[in-house]
């Protein structure tokens, strides 16, 4: 393949855990995957070191050279200025202020387009996925956090500061201690397995613990999801309050911003799939306003696994182009 047959772009999701690296065409289609440990502890140059190796795996693996490549868009955790290519702050990592763009791009010889993690997620999904068609939409992205996005104006939405979606921080529970106020402490997958975790060693039955032979701090998204389908009594509550309190401050999002569609991702939602965004579209529903904002669309992400990659890919083919 070359050049000259289709342009490709690389898409980097660099998270805390784990990176994941693909080739993309112009059509938002993945030709190939690479997945890296972060190696955050190692420091930045070591990160960098390992997304560079898995650039050159996932154009073996496509078959291209790294020369056919047009751009690389890359969408790191935390605020970032896009313009500037600044990672301003991302705490996993324990970079603040780095020059990522330009550290990657040197790197790699190519221009590097970077944004937000979830906001290159919520891209891909409104240009290749779920979010097709939509002019206002927001992405909540459920995981280790509670993570989120806006294409407002069929625009990202940045806010002044470049911080809009961080929507896991929001207070939630102002009344609970400190710690288990926002979203995040209270609708995250750490949040409820953590949850889940308190009540068995309070006393409260479950099937859980047999899922994880006895080891609750192995308890995952997997284990939540595998325990809700049976409809262990225990995790179904978790599962439901924390969809509850999630659809109820999407709803309030909704009202503020009449927002068109809402689309769930990250390893939470994907495990649990359909009965998890049924539970946060009743909330939502129920509790938006005025009437009319009740006809938000609650969806699944379509791109799943794949969102970050073709949305950081896509971004790169529309700034660095």
């Amino acid at each position: 393949m070359s050049s000259s047959d289709t342009t490709m772009y690389l898409g980097i999701d660099l998270g805390g855990t784990n990176v994941q690296i693909g080739v993309v065409t112009e059509a938002g289609k993945v030709l190939s995957r690479a997945k890296r440990k972060t190696g955050a502890d190692e420091g930045r140059d070591a990160v960098l070191g390992r997304i560079v190796d898995g650039v050159k795996e996932a154009c073996d693996e496509a078959k291209v050279d790294l020369a056919d490549i047009s751009s690389v868009g890359m969408g790191a955790p935390g605020p970032v200025d896009p313009g500037a290519g600044i990672v301003l702050e991302a705490v996993n990592l324990r970079w603040k202020d780095e020059p990522i763009a330009k550290l990657l791009g040197d790197e790699l010889g190519k221009q590097v387009a970077l944004d937000n993690d979830v906001n290159v997620a919520v891209y891909g999904e409104w240009k290749a996925g779920a979010g097709q068609g939509a002019t206002h939409l927001m992405g909540a992205w459920i995981g280790t956090g509670v993570g989120g996005g806006f294409v407002l104006d069929g625009k990202i939405f940045y806010g002044h500061h470049l911080t809009a979606g961080e929507i896991g921080h929001m207070i939630l529970m102002p009344h609970n201690p400190p710690g288990v106020r926002s979203v995040e402490h209270n609708c995250s997958r750490t949040a409820m397995c953590n949850r889940v975790r308190q009540l068995i060693e309070a006393g409260r039955e479950s099937v859980v613990p047999e899922l994880v032979d006895g080891k609750l701090s192995k308890i995952k998204s997997r284990t939540i999801a595998e325990a809700y389908a049976m409809q262990d009594e225990l995790v179904v509550e978790v599962v439901n309050d924390a969809a509850w309190r999630l659809g109820t401050i999407l709803a309030g999002v909704t009202t503020l911003l009449s927002l068109e569609k809402i689309v769930l991702g990250g390893g939470l939602t994907e495990a649990i799939g359909e009965p998890w965004v049924k539970r946060v579209e009743t909330a939502v529903h129920l509790n938006a306003f005025p009437d009319v904002c009740k006809t938000v669309e609650v969806v699944a992400s379509e791109l799943e696994d794949n969102a970050g990659v073709i949305g950081a890919a896509l971004i790169a083919q529309e700034r660095c182009d």
